[in-house]
């Protein structure tokens, strides 16, 4: 846990984070721009090639495609290093 976002990674880097927030969870992809499709939101603070998504509600979860998009992220290199 780092900022109360929680990081996981795969092999020597970081594949996605999630943090829980007042109100909605964000789930945010490291390496964003390499997925298909582009996640939507553009974290701040993340670093430029960061993106995720901002969910208020289990009704709007597109559990398929964050599962896909979890799949795409672990598959190529992660960023940073896991300590």
């Amino acid at each position: 846990m780092k900022w109360g976002i929680a990081w996981y990674g795969v092999g020597d880097g970081w594949c996605f984070c999630i943090g829980g927030f007042a109100g909605y969870v964000k789930l945010t992809f490291g390496r964003g721009t390499s997925l298909t499709p582009i996640p939507p939101a553009t974290p701040i603070g993340m670093g430029k090639d960061s993106r995720g998504v901002e969910l208020t509600s289990t009704k709007n979860l597109d559990e398929k495609q964050l599962v896909a998009w979890m799949k795409q992220a672990a598959a190529i290199p992660g960023f940073g290093k896991k300590r």
